[in-house]
């Protein structure tokens, strides 16, 4: 399922999530115009590369963070800026900005390691946000289980009766989002050595978000929320304070 937006009230305005989605952007393009020049070695060189950063920590300590800005396609790039749009302003209004940024780091980091547990020899490079917008997906789903998700209907013969979009409680969207990961992580077991997603680094980043979430909303108030009854959204609870703010090819969080 692909969610096209939420509905779902923020209280502020979402000034990291904005921020990051920039910077990712901006990464691309510069990480494009280079690899037009350069080949594939800028990737290979900036990418998390488990067996190198396993052999050296400290020397590719910088790959940890830059791997987590640099993508391996226009649609691996979409993708990811469209999740993090969708439900990043929210998990940051409920950790308020310093606590997204360490809570987005931490995930994207969990992400990286769960990777390279489950494969620490390989020497395909790791590139993409995923493993931290998973995390932000865990907290989404801890914060706001029934938010109303609009995606788009994935069968087009049924556009006719039930419409191009339809809504459904984010439980479900992001639920289907982990098990779809889950199998496929486990499918990928098979071929360890080759390119494709990173889906350990992207089940990682989510446990990461299940687990900090609670933690690090300590102190903090709680933010309105847009009930869900079966199929129909309500009405919302709680009103926002300021209703202005809503080779080989590499391993990817997809």
């Amino acid at each position: 399922m692909i969610p096209v937006r939420d509905e779902n009230p923020s209280s502020t305005r979402p000034v990291v999530t904005t921020a990051l989605i920039v910077a990712n952007v901006v990464a691309f393009l510069l990480e494009w115009s280079i690899v037009g020049s350069e080949g594939p070695q800028f990737v290979v060189d900036h990418g998390l590369v488990p067996l190198r950063f396993l052999a050296n920590p400290l020397g590719e300590a910088p790959t940890l963070v830059s791997s987590m800005f640099l993508h391996g396609g226009w649609e691996h790039l979409g993708g990811n800026m469209l999740f993090l749009y969708i439900f990043g302003d929210n998990v940051e209004d409920a950790l308020g900005k310093k606590r997204f940024v360490l809570f987005y780091l931490l995930s994207g980091l969990v992400a990286a390691a769960a990777q390279m547990a489950i494969n620490p020899t390989s020497a395909v490079p790791m590139v993409g946000a995923s493993g931290a917008i998973a995390g932000i997906l865990a907290a989404y789903l801890v914060l706001y289980p029934r938010a109303p998700i609009h995606v788009l209907n994935p069968i087009l013969p049924l556009w006719f009766i039930l419409g191009m979009f339809f809504v459904l409680p984010a439980w479900l969207v992001v639920g289907e989002w982990f098990v779809w990961n889950l199998l496929h992580g486990l499918g990928s077991l098979s071929a360890p050595g080759m390119g494709g997603v990173a889906f350990f680094a992207h089940l990682g980043g989510f446990v990461a978000g299940l687990v900090s979430i609670k933690p690090l909303l300590h102190g903090r108030d709680p933010r309105p929320k847009t009930p869900w009854t079966q199929f129909r959204p309500r009405s919302r609870v709680g009103t926002p304070r300021d209703s202005t703010g809503p080779f080989r090819d590499p391993w990817y969080p997809n």
